[in-house]
């Protein structure tokens, strides 16, 4: 199971950080990712930490706002978003894979997801 939390209402130039608890299994088994899906668009992947700590991202619009870290011992994963735009609204998913490595950006590499968390970026 994974549950996201921390997702909220931002002014722009703002920072968040999103948060991704899994429970059933040890984070360093598995790549998580973080989703998004901003209103009328596609679910797209950002960004994703492999099991072994390291992380890639996937969406340019990201490189340089957004990071991917976890806590082994909290069971969770963060998203720290930085530099937040309008564009960056949408409501954010983490995601679990199958493997020990990151699947690519498509959701269907993700088999386990959690519910989503709602961020808005807006004066």
């Amino acid at each position: 199971q994974l549950v996201e939390s921390g997702g909220g209402l931002v002014q722009p130039g703002g920072s968040l950080t999103l948060s991704c608890t899994a429970s059933g299994y040890r984070l360093d088994d598995h790549g998580i990712g973080w989703f998004r899906q901003g209103p009328g668009k596609e679910r797209e992947g950002i960004i994703c930490i492999r099991s072994t700590g390291s992380s890639i991202i996937y969406a340019d619009s990201v490189k340089g706002r957004f990071t991917i870290s976890r806590d082994i011992a909290k069971s969770t994963v963060y998203l720290q978003m930085n530099s937040l735009k309008p564009e960056d609204t949408a409501v954010y998913y983490c995601a679990r894979t199958m493997y020990t490595y990151c699947p690519g950006a498509g959701k269907d590499g993700y088999p386990f997801w959690g519910q989503g968390t709602p961020d808005t970026v807006s004066s």
